[in-house]
């Protein structure tokens, strides 16, 4: 059962920028630990700041009040915040969506080969602001090869995974790029062919989006062109491209909603802005 709270804390007189600080500081790190599922700030009107969190169980918070930064944060709340600290609530879940089975929790990545890391991470930097988390394989590390990635993973004998690295844009799943050698590669899928075929970003402006696409060496498709159906609304809109090495990714936008059905079992997830 997953522990969720509201942290609420009020500036003392001119301690807005502080404890913002503070804030900024300790959500980095608990973001991070193992137990946290989310750590969302927000700022009232009148400078007070709340901390939705939600941890994974009762066990992840306990470890979490005694992680050193959740205690140095605890302690500079004493000067910086009316009354010394700030006040939790514990909140319980009501109208939960489960759109999934029970212990699965939705996409965390999407894999895709390259040719070139380095240059991928520059398109995907240029054209969309991703950044670099970290390289899961390092370039100059060993290769991942022979019989047990040939097992684990699927190649075909001979291939051997030389660099790996994980990308994020935005609020949603991370991208965790590959660059193989030795092995057999085919064309980078069209929309026809079977299987994961391409990604989709949602944009707030697509014709800016479209400018920086071409700008990082994209080559767009005919568009941007009206959404289908549910989701044809006033302001929707779409467009597919291909990155410099061939890969389909399309942009959407919309801003008119969609309109869903009536016995939809859920909305449609959206990244938040």
């Amino acid at each position: 059962m997953t522990r969720t709270m509201m942290a609420r804390a009020t500036p003392k007189a001119g301690q807005d920028a502080q404890l913002r600080t503070l804030v900024e500081k300790l959500a980095w790190n608990v973001r991070a630990e193992t137990g946290n599922i989310r750590f969302e700030v927000f700022a009232e009107e009148g400078g007070a700041i709340v901390m939705l969190e939600e941890y994974r169980d009762d066990a992840a918070f306990e470890a979490h009040l005694e992680k050193p930064h959740t205690k140095q944060f605890n302690a500079s709340l004493k000067d910086v915040a009316t009354g010394g600290g700030s006040q939790v609530t514990d909140l319980a879940s009501v109208a939960a969506d489960r759109p999934a089975a029970p212990g699965i929790r939705g996409i965390d990545h999407a894999g895709l080969t390259v040719p070139d890391i380095h240059d991928a991470t520059r398109f995907f930097a240029e054209a969309f602001g991703a950044v670099t988390l970290y390289d899961v394989l390092p370039e100059e590390g060993p290769d991942m090869s022979g019989e047990g990635p040939q097992a684990e993973l699927g190649l075909s004998p001979g291939t051997r995974i030389v660099h790996m690295r994980l990308l994020r844009i935005g609020n949603g799943p991370c991208l965790e790029l590959f660059r193989m050698e030795d092995g057999d590669q085919a064309d980078p899928a069209r929309l026809q062919d079977k299987g994961l075929t391409h990604i989709g970003l949602y944009v707030d402006d697509i014709d800016a989006a479209c400018t920086a696409f071409t700008e990082a060496g994209g080559k767009l498709l005919k568009g941007p062109h009206p959404l289908a159906n549910n989701e044809d609304q006033d302001g929707n809109a779409g467009i597919y491209g291909h990155a410099p090495w061939g890969m389909l990714i399309e942009l959407l936008t919309y801003p008119g909603g969609i309109d869903m059905p009536a016995d939809a079992p859920t909305i449609r997830w959206t990244p938040h802005p």
